[in-house]
């Protein structure tokens, strides 16, 4: 995307989706290379684009990067190879990791690092996304004995490459994706030793972390070859500086693949009583402070969408799920808790997996559709009660951005289900804004002013509740015992060598029995009668 420094306007962008691969259960992975050759695509059509409008691409003065944040890459420095695909935030494949690393802390406390990292330990954070490549992939394994490996979130991958890769590619990360990877210090802004001896991680593999503006290095091929690299953000504490929260108490909620609200507490670090993650929120300068955010992740959203598309084939795009959910109206008592990656905030439960409950012969896709939508904003709903507890004064209304929010049904129904306004700005994508502007904003590039009195107004839509706040709590309440039926599904230890016979299998065991019976009762049978049943499909 490309900004008017001046205005912000969205001069100009283009857009590829990038596979993801699921090659095994629980397991999520992308392609370094795919994701690289995407950023190279989108540089050269949307310089095209600008061209086509009679902009100048000379005057693009700086670039700024955001990215999913935990997704964790490891690569050969020497060949600028990537050694395995890279893990995605979501992957579930670390559960064992964590659960054997719990064992090594006192009273297997899960908020033992909290202090010092802003998190609990999880499969959602990239230590462990390395620790387990440490373990399992040979050939990472002998890249680091011979000094060759190199780790990084996306931002890192993508710095690298893009200021010269193996020919002096600059190897680098800012505060906000390093304060994601629990081997990082939230208070001294460093990586922290002990905890990189605890996960067993290499120092010398680690990127230098610097501040979320500064100039990293120079663009070394493209259309846009010797333009800076000013701005790294991870994606939610980007969206946070796109949407303007620079005061404290002033939150967002980004409505991507997973739901992430974040409340910018200022430069004091909050810690929560109810299971949110206290991160990095930008330091937007080498010299400015370190600002703090309190944080509620949930794992699925936008990928419900895409779940019902690909996996289930109930919509050909994305889109048809608003015109679905708004033909239904309802969800007529249905509701799904999509724990397909557990449960992140309030929860952090690995054990959860997906439910779709209460169906009845009337429920269709259509409530189905209703009630993934739903899902959505009873998640969003936990976190920003659990929020409203640890800050102490409730929000107003909740501010919004992410692909997510042109679905007008979804804001409506977010609205009746927090009781509270939705305001959600006429550009969503505030990511990649929040990333210009700190691009913009670096020392040596000073052609984007953060002042307040200096930032553009930005133009809203705003969704009003209407529904009653009884019947918001009544299906709030159904929502919540979903998710408790939805919980410990799942165990990370094999299943017991027991007996293995067919007959363990009870409906097996009773189906041969009872042929054998049949067949030998079939000598003194005179007649048998076969029944068919005929079982009609109809398509909706």
């Amino acid at each position: 995307m490309v900004f008017n420094a001046k205005t912000a306007e969205l001069l100009s962008h283009h857009q590829v989706e990038i596979q993801q691969k699921f090659p095994k259960e629980g397991w999520v992975e992308q392609d370094p290379k795919e994701i690289l050759k995407s950023v190279y695509e989108c540089v050269e059509r949307t310089c095209e684009k600008l061209q086509q409008l009679n902009i100048d691409i000379t005057n693009i003065k700086a670039i700024g990067v955001s990215n999913q944040r935990e997704t964790t890459v490891v690569w050969d420095k020497i060949t600028g190879e990537p050694l395995y695909n890279a893990i995605v935030w979501l992957d579930l494949r670390t559960q064992s990791t964590v659960e054997r690393l719990l064992k090594r802390i006192p009273g297997n406390n899960k908020s033992f690092f909290k202090f010092r990292t802003g998190l609990p330990l999880s499969t959602y954070f990239s230590a462990v996304k390395l620790r387990w490549l440490l373990d399992n992939v040979e050939e990472i394994r002998q890249a680091v004995d011979n000094g060759r490996a190199m780790f990084g979130t996306i931002d890192s991958w993508l710095i690298w490459c893009l200021t010269g890769g193996k020919n002096g590619g600059v190897h680098c990360t800012d505060v906000t994706n390093a304060s994601r990877t629990m081997l990082f210090n939230i208070h001294s802004l460093d990586w922290d030793p002990e905890l990189c001896q605890f996960f067993d991680i290499p120092m010398e593999i680690l990127p230098k972390v610097r501040s979320s503006s500064e100039i990293y290095g120079l663009m070394k091929s493209g259309a846009l070859t010797g333009v800076p690299i000013s701005g790294c953000l991870g994606d939610q504490s980007a969206a946070l500086v796109g949407q303007m929260c620079f005061q404290d108490g002033q939150a967002k909620n980004t409505y991507g693949t997973g739901c992430f609200l974040l409340c910018n507490t200022g430069q004091k670090s909050v810690f929560s009583e109810h299971g949110l993650l206290t991160t990095i929120a930008y330091k937007l300068g080498r010299d400015k402070p370190v600002c703090y955010a309190l944080e509620g992740s949930v794992a699925i959203a936008g990928a419900v969408v895409r779940w019902l598309r690909d996996n289930l084939g109930i919509v050909k795009t994305s889109q048809e799920i608003e015109k679905l959910a708004a033909e239904a109206g309802t969800s007529y008592g249905c509701y799904f808790v999509p724990a397909f990656s557990g449960l992140y905030a309030p929860y952090w439960e690995p054990s959860a997996r997906g439910i779709i409950c209460g169906l009845t012969q009337f429920t269709n896709k259509k409530h189905i559709a209703f009630a993934a939508l739903e899902a959505v904003c009873f998640q969003t709903r936990e976190i920003l009660d659990a929020m409203n507890k640890d800050c102490g004064i409730p929000l107003s209304q909740l501010q919004v951005d992410g692909g997510m929010t042109n679905n007008k049904v979804l804001m409506q129904l977010q609205s009746d289900i927090l009781c509270i306004p939705v305001v959600k700005p006429s550009m969503p994508e505030t990511t990649a804004l929040g990333a210009a502007m700190a691009a913009g904003a670096a020392e040596g590039v000073g052609i984007w002013s953060l002042n307040p009195g200096d930032l553009t107004a930005v133009t809203c839509e705003r969704f009003e509740p209407q529904i009653n706040p009884e019947e918001s709590e009544y299906r709030y309440a159904r929502w919540k015992k979903a998710v408790m039926k939805s919980m410990g599904w799942e165990t990370s230890e094999a299943p017991s060598n027991g007996d293995t016979s067919i007959f363990c299998s009870l409906p097996l065991g009773f189906f041969i029995m009872s042929s054998m019976v049949m067949l030998i009762g079939a000598k003194y049978v005179s007649v048998i009668s076969i029944v068919s049943l005929r079982i009609e499909s109809t398509e909706d």
